[in-house]
């Protein structure tokens, strides 16, 4: 969707964002663009009608025009369209009632599978077998996904990335018959917005915007105003696990997160990850 006046957009959505006012030029090119980046809404309920599967298509050749790391492309998509196979990665993920709800579903893929096949093709060893094989593939996937995001904004869909879906890494690898050094990333949900989704304020830039040198001065006052801020823009609708951490009077971002982190998760991905046979070491 166009921005009706763009410059007033910005200003708006990152002033709710990051709780700043930015001057920004009225000639300066790209602001439709701009304008959709900042107002940004994650997408959780869908309208009753499909995302075409030519627009799909088209979607995705967009997301995997993206930057790659020494254009290695170690990311690819895969489409669900096999209903069968939607329900059983929503049944392991029953709070993202989104999952199967949404008109399409995509997982996106970090794949360290091909450029290992590309150097037996061409008969040259494949020395560069550790961490850092891994962490490009992840990355690129990343970028893909911040891209179809992007493409998809503009054609009017709306998006959820699904991160969860690695709590169930190797389920979904087996379902998915994914082959050795090919995990899934995250999950991705498609459709036709049936509400706009709202700005998600975001740490101010003093915290997370450095120049010259990484800054955590005053870190902890910094994010007791953010926690501020944002509940008064859009407060947690409850608290995360009650039985364990008990009843905040004010509840944050800040505390939210530590709740999330104080809880083992994942701790078994990376095994799961050299058993697809990545080297982490």
């Amino acid at each position: 969707m166009t921005a009706d006046n763009p410059t007033a957009e910005i200003r708006a959505a990152l002033a709710t964002r990051f709780g700043e006012d930015f001057d920004i030029d009225p000639a300066l090119p790209g602001l439709d663009e701009l304008s959709r980046i900042a107002r940004h809404g994650t997408s959780r309920r869908y309208a009753d009608q499909p995302v075409e599967p030519g627009l799909l298509r088209l979607l995705c050749a967009c997301a995997l025009s993206a930057p790659s790391k020494s254009d290695l492309q170690q990311c690819d998509l895969l489409i669900i369209k096999d209903p069968a196979k939607r329900e059983k990665i929503a049944a392991l993920i029953p709070d993202q009632v989104h999952i199967a709800k949404a008109p399409a579903f995509l997982i996106v893929l970090a794949n360290g599978r091909r450029l290992k096949q590309v150097a037996q093709m061409c008969g040259k060893p494949f020395v560069n077998d550790h961490l850092d094989q891994f962490f490009n593939a992840a990355v690129d996937a990343g970028i893909v996904l911040g891209n179809f995001l992007r493409a998809a904004e503009s054609v009017g869909l709306g998006c959820c990335p699904i991160s969860v879906i690695r709590d169930h890494a190797a389920a979904i690898s087996d379902m998915l018959n994914l082959p050795e050094r090919v995990i899934p990333v995250a999950g991705l949900c498609v459709g036709w917005p049936a509400e706009e989704g709202h700005i998600t304020a975001r740490l101010p830039l003093s915290v997370t915007l450095h120049t010259d040198r990484f800054d955590d001065t005053d870190i902890e006052s910094k994010v007791e105003d953010y926690d501020r801020r944002r509940d008064a823009l859009f407060a947690y609708r409850a608290q995360r696990d009650v039985a364990r951490w008990g009843k905040a009077a004010f509840y944050g971002w800040s505390e939210d997160k530590a709740r999330q982190y104080g809880v083992p998760q994942r701790a078994d991905f990376g095994a799961f990850v050299r058993k697809k046979g990545f080297c982490l070491d």
